[in-house]
């Protein structure tokens, strides 16, 4: 994965993108800094809470490969 910001001086910009990348499908998204900080404030204004961390008891629970792998 590729991540910069960058502040463009015209309304065309250009990108280089690696070696790796050519022949393949490339997702390119565009928006400003100041949106995604605004988006964020947003959700968290609504109720939307982060977990710092999930438990789940285990105890006693015995894994089946053959259903796991059921299609």
């Amino acid at each position: 994965m590729v991540r910069s910001i960058v502040i463009p001086k015209k309304k065309v910009f250009s990108i280089e993108v690696p070696e790796s990348y050519v022949g393949k499908q490339v997702e390119v998204i565009a928006f400003t800094v100041e949106e995604a900080t605004e988006e964020m404030a947003s959700k968290r204004k609504n109720g939307l809470k982060q977990f710092q961390a999930v438990s789940i008891a285990t105890k006693g629970f015995k894994f089946n490969r053959e259903e796991a792998n059921e299609r």
